[in-house]
């Protein structure tokens, strides 16, 4: 076994090298050509890569370093599961890379990254083709280069922890033909493994996939040879899903406990699809959209369409065959046009945003078959493949002259269509090249077509990207990064105990990730939902499914329960209760005198329903006071700037008046504000939905804040007055053409009454160390008390005090509570995810089960219930028995009758009138024609030797004279033969 492998290595090492350069090589050149590179000012990191993944893997970064737990971060809004955090952003084994970065440097990271993942996946699917076609060498190098540049994987290159799929697939393909065809389960759970536990949600995708492609495959086998396969398959799957328990079972609790409700069924059909759409994602270099309405990215080479297509039209491909692929076929481009089976593919969740995330199971389906097709294309398949071609073009002609007269499949460029039509045609001729008769140039050339081809799409898919979202400079990333890790170090060098802190200009909404400090903002699929529904109730904006939670723009009393202890910002700020600390570059830092500690004692109220609704009830609560702290009062309105004013009862609505919708709007009032009071001007928008990407812009004192209007609370600060003031204030209004919001007032806050509850509040405070996943502090009262925390409420929390276990009552499934008795006692928070010891123990035996598995298989090699039998099976399967005169049927001994030539070279016979079943086909693993050693082993074989013939049409020629043969009778009378 050793030596084979060794020996498999060495014959193909160069050409699994190339499948993994290459794909890097194409993609350092088309991110060069936008400015992308090593220490280049522009960043790789468009779309969520910046707003999310780039701190995600800070964040990452932080906690390998020892600062934070690999089970639960404090970094995340109010505190996050982050075992469930790693299993969709962060898993793998490739993340632990970041290790040698340090955080300033994520955007070279996430470029490294991008392009080793390509990398990979290119290895992998040579290594895959290599074990499965019976190709020249330089082909499984061709089709390995459209497999890892495909239009799917280019699109969503920004989402790069979905790109570990890529890598796996064709190794779990690869895994389901060993079980076929060698009853060998360990590459199959291996793959699987690693797949789970890369993304979970990915992985739900690309394990139905393989499923369903397993049960095709199944089907080509013969009735009585399906049921050991069948039970290998499932047993392997499910040793598999149990090996990676341990991070899938804690996964699954976290969304059961926190994600979202399933997506309903709405229409039938899905949203925006027409009928000539995979023809037109499949020209060369098109991009439409990856947000809403985007038709499925499904390109993976124009060689690997042809010959896909070939497969199907092959005389050597049966009906069951056909039959059973095309159904595959069918069931994926259904479920693109079909709604209930889009969502079933999507989890039952509608995605937000880059739709058709299965679209990939097509391009490897098509690449899959496209090898096959390879395999079978012969001499008389060049008509065949020529017709097709033909069709390809006047297909891709009409969606091109559709797209000219309509606004339908606009995105196909004219010189799209030029290259694919070009291309169509250079294929042909080069497989017509390839079957004519080799030359040492034509695998090079192959390769160098293939390696065009991919490079222009990538430059197209990227150029859409760049267009759509942007690839941000480096230094929007990090030029801030020195100044305010520095002030963020700073906090933590004064403090020893738990404290909060924000940033009034944010980077991304996922800075303290980012930094490492505990925040407020965050935007994340993997979240609390319970505590962030309450946390929106309380002022800060987390609308819908909670995606998102933004600090900005709420009030002094939100900062006091969450605990905000410190604030950054570049412009000067008049908070009361915040004085400045320190500056460094464009930020500085405030303080708040009146920040609550983690933990407050309170009184079983807390529990009563609407008892705590609002943050006033709340901080009334904890004060254990009954006060109004604001008054209202209406602006004047004394200035309208482009501004088309509507007025109704409860309702203003500002209108562009030059009709343009990214013009400004400008709206100024002015308000004497009274002594003493914190102002608030309330904006709140009649719809949140209407205003789309509006954004707001406030001006004031000099100070501009800038905002997007549904994405942040509707409070806009105007300042601490301690005198009464004349204030003139203005908002901006842009990326909307209309604003509706209710009255606009002015909330004023009385600073006397505040101070008086915050200091009551912080007199009961209780502080907490903070440590890993635990957080602890020592309590003292004088009767039972409930201890009220910020801490998010989840089900992995254990409260010990006194060192035993305690209740934890649930408050709203918010934030966690306990009750404590008289006196004085140490309490500690625990937490650990749910079911991650279960998880754990049947990761282990899942383990255990499968070498105990492959134990039994290894003895029982002799059992013809776990042999590999003759079967009628796709491609170039192993068989357990040689056939031989005595062992063939009469059907058998048909198929291996070869037609004689009647051309001049009679004594030669077409390579694909052999028997597929018994064939070793000689590979040519070179760009230079080779002529490799026949091994003894061969000798008996029907395809032991091959001939050129000069007046063979197609070349590849097989001598008839083998053993076999003439057992059979089968061959010409010697003197008909010309040696």
């Amino acid at each position: 076994m050793i030596k084979k492998r060794m020996k498999f290595t060495k014959e193909t090492g160069v050409w699994l090298l190339l499948g993994f350069t290459l794909p890097i090589l194409i993609l350092i050149v088309v991110y060069g050509l936008f400015g992308i590179y090593p220490g280049s000012t522009k960043s790789i990191m468009a779309s969520d890569s910046f707003s999310q993944l780039g701190n995600f893997f800070a964040s990452y970064n932080t906690m390998l370093k020892g600062e934070e737990s690999i089970f639960y971060t404090w970094y995340a809004s109010f505190g996050l599961n982050y075992w469930s955090f790693i299993s969709y952003y962060l898993g793998g084994i490739f993340t632990p890379l970041v290790y040698f970065f340090n955080n300033q440097q994520i955007p070279e990271f996430l470029y490294f990254l991008t392009l080793f993942k390509f990398g990979c996946s290119g290895l992998a699917f040579c290594y895959y083709s290599l074990k499965t076609f019976k190709l020249p060498k330089w082909g499984h190098v061709g089709l390995s280069i459209s497999y890892s540049l495909m239009g799917f994987a280019l699109a969503f290159s920004e989402m790069v922890m979905w790109l570990d799929t890529f890598i796996y697939l064709p190794l779990i393909i690869l895994g389901i033909h060993r079980i076929l065809e060698k009853r060998q389960p360990t590459l199959l759970f291996v793959s699987y493994v690693l797949l789970f536990i890369s993304n979970f949600y990915m992985a739900f995708m690309a394990g139905l996939f393989t499923f369903l492609y397993f049960c095709a495959r199944a089907l080509l086998l013969q009735k009585g040879q399906r049921k050991q396969p069948i039970l290998m398959y499932l047993t392997t799957s499910l040793l598999a899903g149990g090996a990676a328990m341990a991070m899938l079972l804690p996964t699954i609790l976290d969304l059961k406990n926190n994600g979202e409700a399933m997506s309903k069924v709405q229409t039938i059909l899905t949203d925006g699809t027409g009928p000539l759409d995979l023809i037109a994602k499949n020209f060369v270099g098109v991009y439409d959209t990856t947000m809403f309405g985007a038709v499925p990215f499904v390109f993976v080479g124009l060689l690997s369409l042809i010959l896909c297509l070939y497969f199907f039209v092959s005389k050597q491909t049966t009906k069951r065959e056909k039959l059973v692929y095309g159904g595959l076929f069918a069931v994926l481009i259904l479920s693109f046009y079909l709604e209930p089976l889009n969502l079933f593919w999507h989890g039952l969740h509608t995605p937000n945003m880059f739709p058709f995330r299965y679209s990939f199971s097509f391009s490897f389906l098509v690449i899959a078959l496209a090898g096959y097709g390879w395999e079978r294309l012969n001499k008389q398949g060049i008509d065949r493949l020529l017709n097709i071609v033909f069709v390809l073009v006047l297909l891709f002609t009409g969606v091109k002259l559709i797209g000219s007269y309509s606004d339908l499949y606009n995105y196909v460029t004219l010189l799209s269509f030029g290259v694919t039509v070009v291309l169509c045609f250079g294929y042909l001729g080069l497989l017509f090249l390839q079957k004519k008769r080799h030359t040492k140039w034509l695998g090079l050339l192959f390769v160098l077509v293939v390696s065009v081809e991919g490079g222009v799409n990538a430059y197209s898919i990227i150029s859409g990207i760049e267009e759509e979202w942007s690839y941000p400079t480096v230094a929007r990333y990090n030029g801030s990064y020195k100044d305010i890790k520095s002030l963020v170090d700073q906090t933590k060098s004064e403090n020893n105990l738990f404290y909060r802190m924000e940033t009034l200009d944010p980077v991304t909404k996922n800075d303290s990730l980012a930094y490492g400090y505990s925040g407020v903002a965050m935007f994340s699929s993997i979240r609390n939902r319970h505590s962030l529904s309450y946390l929106h109730d309380l002022g800060y904006r987390s609308w819908g499914t909670n995606l998102q939670i933004n600090y900005l723009n709420n009030t002094l009393l939100m900062d006091v329960i969450s605990g905000i202890k410190y604030n950054l910002t570049k412009e000067d700020m008049h908070k009361f209760g915040f004085t400045k600390q320190a500056e460094s570059g464009e930020y500085s830092l405030y303080e708040n005198e009146y920040a609550m500690p983690l933990g407050v004692l309170t009184d079983e109220q807390v529990y009563e329903d609407g008892k705590v609704r609002s943050q006033t009830s709340l901080f009334n609560q904890l004060a254990e006071k009954d006060v109004e702290y604001y008054t209202f009062m209406e602006p004047e309105l004394i200035e309208l700037d482009n501004v088309e004013l509507e007025e109704s009862e409860g309702l203003v609505t500002y209108r562009a008046e030059d009709e343009k919708k990214y013009s400004e709007k400008i709206v100024t009032w002015e308000a004497v504000i009274p002594a003493g009071k914190q102002a608030y001007l309330s904006l709140f928008p009649y719809n949140y939905d209407d205003l789309g990407g509006g954004n707001i812009e406030l001006k004031v004192n000099g100070t501009s804040q800038k905002t997007r209007i549904n994405m942040t609370g509707q409070y806009y600060d105007l300042g601490m007055y301690k005198e009464e003031t004349t204030v003139e204030f203005s908002v901006t209004l842009t990326g909307s053409k209309v604003f509706s919001f209710l009255t606009p007032d002015i909330a004023l806050l009385d600073s006397n009454l505040f101070e008086e509850s915050a200091k009551a509040i912080q007199k009961k405070g209780v502080t907490f160390k903070v440590s890993g996943r635990r957080a602890k502090a020592e309590v003292v009262t004088n009767e039972e008390q409930v201890l009220f925390t910020t801490i998010p409420y989840d089900q992995g929390w254990t409260v010990l005090v006194d060192g035993k276990q305690s209740e934890i009552p649930r408050f709203k499934d918010a934030f966690l509570t306990v009750k404590i008795p008289m006196g004085t006692h140490s309490i500690e928070f625990v937490y650990l995810p749910p079911g991650l010891k279960v998880g754990t123990i049947l990761t282990i035996g899942s383990v255990l089960l499968f070498g105990g598995y492959l134990f039994v298989l290894s003895g029982r090699k002799n059992d013809p219930f776990y042999q590999v039998t003759t079967g009628s099976t796709i491609g170039n399967d192993p068989k357990l028995m040689k056939k031989t005169a005595d062992n063939l049927d009469s059907e058998a001994k048909e198929e291996l009758i070869l037609p004689a030539e009647t051309q001049e070279d009679k004594a030669t016979l077409d390579i694909s009138t052999a028997v597929e079943d018994n064939a070793a086909i000689s590979k040519d693993s070179s760009f230079v024609q080779e002529k490799e050693p026949v091994d003894a082993s061969e000798e008996s074989s029907l395809m032991t030797r091959f001939s050129f013939s000069e007046n063979d049409e197609f070349g590849f020629a097989l001598h008839t004279e083998t053993h076999l043969k003439k057992e059979l009778s089968l061959d010409s009378p010697k003197e008909d033969r010309q040696e």
